[in-house]
């Protein structure tokens, strides 16, 4: 343990404290051995012992403080979930709505925090895009599988000559990190303001509350329109785009370094088609396993426990996700 070990503890909040400990204990030491030069006595032993000890018991409260640390930045309990309908027009919408509900009843009876941040609805109720901030223990570990476009291949209700419609919804799963890995130049972002849609109180009706936020080298936007006021959903809409922006540069760099990329199950590749959901045939079939399932209101009743766990297992986390 060096003495920059010892600052980088105190840098830290979490571990601040016990570097404090750490640090009194160490000048104790050197005090005890500085009295005893030309011979230790009992005593003098005994008070090193009792040193040593309490140095090797707050070193593994740190090393667990930090362990803990490293887990929750890789997976970390808040995420961004970004749903788009896809090819299909209004079917498309409908059914980035049904997957909307389905993920939100699944995170509710995880006893998950949700929250809309930005939706865009169409005249029958389906959805153009929906913007959900999530927070909750495994959040992202559980959901990060779920990124890819999904199908859905049923016979919609205005369809009278009974032909099978196919209609796409892309999912994206962000995890929102406090440790960020890329900077953003304030000059590359454009920011516009308007007023808030739906319910939300007169304020929300007559002042721009609402924000939309755009990353010019990219073209990736974030928008929040769930905070009264207008700073707050500034703050909400940087998250969000910081979200984007680290999740598009580790997917460029996953398509980079992976040779083999479509045997891997986690490729954070947004334009994959990674699962279908056959009306007719009542299956949802996940591309990447080869595997199906079968009672698809059950599955968009959020009960796709045995999906991620499935996800989970195949990519070598065996774990009990439902």
């Amino acid at each position: 343990m060096t003495t920059e070990d010892i600052l980088r503890y105190k840098e830290n909040p979490k571990t601040a404290y016990f570097a404090a400990q750490l640090e009194r204990l160490i000048a104790e030491e050197a005090e005890v051995k500085e009295l005893t030069v030309g011979g230790l006595g009992e005593l003098a032993r005994e008070e090193l012992a009792r040193i040593e000890d309490q140095k090797a018991a707050l070193l593994a409260e740190i090393e667990k403080i930090l362990t803990h640390e490293k887990a929750e930045e890789e997976f970390p309990n808040e995420a961004i979930l970004e749903i788009r309908a896809g090819v299909g027009g209004e079917e498309a919408a409908l059914f980035a709505e049904e997957l909307s509900k389905m993920y939100r009843a699944y995170a509710e009876g995880k006893g998950w925090q949700v929250r809309v941040l930005s939706e865009s609805k169409t005249d029958l109720g389906g959805y153009k895009e929906v913007v959900l901030e999530l927070h909750g223990i495994g959040v992202y570990k559980e959901l990060r599988f779920e990124t890819g476009v999904h199908r859905i291949q049923r016979i919609p209700e205005t369809e009278k000559s009974g032909r099978i419609h196919t209609s796409t919804a892309s999912v994206a799963i962000l995890p929102i990190r406090k440790k960020h890995t890329v900077v953003i130049n304030p000059a590359d972002i454009y920011m516009e303001f308007s007023r808030a849609g739906g319910a939300g109180g007169q304020n929300v009706n007559k002042v721009e509350t609402a924000v939309r936020i755009v990353h010019k080298p990219t073209g990736i936007e974030a928008r929040s329109q769930s905070e009264r006021q207008q700073l707050a959903n500034r703050e909400k809409a940087m998250e969000v785009l910081m979200a984007k922006i680290e999740a598009y540069e580790e997917e460029k760099a996953a398509a980079k370094l992976s040779s083999d990329r479509l045997s891997q199950i986690g490729t954070a590749d947004r334009s994959e088609k990674i699962r279908t959901y056959n009306i007719l045939q009542d299956r949802v079939t996940d591309h990447r396993l080869k595997e199906s399932w079968h009672n698809l209101p059950s599955i968009f009743a959020g009960n796709i426990g045995s999906i991620l766990e499935a996800l989970a297992t195949a990519d070598g986390g065996v774990e009990h996700v439902a």
